[in-house]
């Protein structure tokens, strides 16, 4: 079973999105599971005390070492990778999520405050990893936003696994565009091709719309894409109806 635990001051914030839909019938089939460690149980005296002014002064407080490293020491990892969320993070990917979904699990550090003290991120080995480039109140919704990328990519948990390797970013391109019921909406139609049953010319214009959509809304996927991939569409093994 994959386990998930977050370490934080505000365990009440789980689970979240995390318990609905597919995510929640995946954990009530035991395919995956999470824990909230409160971190306030392990701060200092009387008021348990978990932060403290930054050394050379400055605005605000930081998450104190001595008690970051108790809360991360009463979990068994057993092999688990140490997250830290944090805008100075190395960029969360699909990668990053398929890699993590094919460990047993993870432990997250929800920050607060300015911080954490390096020398428990250090000492502990956490990995630091950031959402995007922005700067959120805390590491609950990071934790659970990158947690839901992780679960849904497990064995059993989405509906269709055909549909993962469709979307974006697992080809190094954007999804293409979608089309559903009515064949015509507003006087918008939907693309004759997708309505011809002839395989190769769907395949082909769902290639150059994820293509098209990627260079107008990520260069930057799309350069990497291209450097390492011949821009032609995949394959189809199927044939005309």
């Amino acid at each position: 079973m994959f386990k998930a635990s977050f370490i934080t001051l505000f365990p009440e914030a789980f689970p979240g999105p995390l318990g609905v839909s597919i995510l929640e019938r995946a954990r009530r089939e035991g395919i995956w599971d999470y824990e909230t460690v409160q971190l306030r149980d392990f701060g200092l005296g009387k008021h348990q005390n978990v932060d403290a002014p930054p050394a050379g002064g400055g605005a605000g407080m930081g998450l104190r070492p001595d008690v970051t490293a108790a809360a991360l020491d009463s979990i068994d990892t057993d092999g688990k990778p140490l997250i830290y969320l944090s805008p100075r993070g190395e960029p969360f990917s699909q990668k990053l999520a398929r890699d993590l979904a094919g460990g047993p699990g993870m432990v997250m550090m929800c920050g607060r405050f300015e911080g954490l003290d390096e020398r428990v991120i250090r000492a502990r080995g956490l990995r630091e990893v950031s959402i995007g480039d922005f700067v959120l109140a805390g590491g609950e919704v990071a934790a659970m936003a990158m947690t839901e990328a992780v679960v849904r990519l497990l064995p059993g948990v989405a509906g269709n696994q055909a549909s993962l390797e469709e979307e974006s970013f697992e080809t190094g391109l954007l999804e293409h565009d979608q089309y559903t019921l009515p064949r015509e909406w507003e006087g918008r139609p939907t693309p004759e091709v997708l309505l011809s049953g002839d395989h190769k010319r769907i395949q082909e214009w769902r290639f150059n719309s994820a293509k098209s959509l990627t260079i107008d809304r990520r260069p930057d996927l799309y350069a990497a894409y291209s450097d390492t991939n011949e821009l032609q569409p995949p394959e189809t093994g199927d044939e005309h109806d």
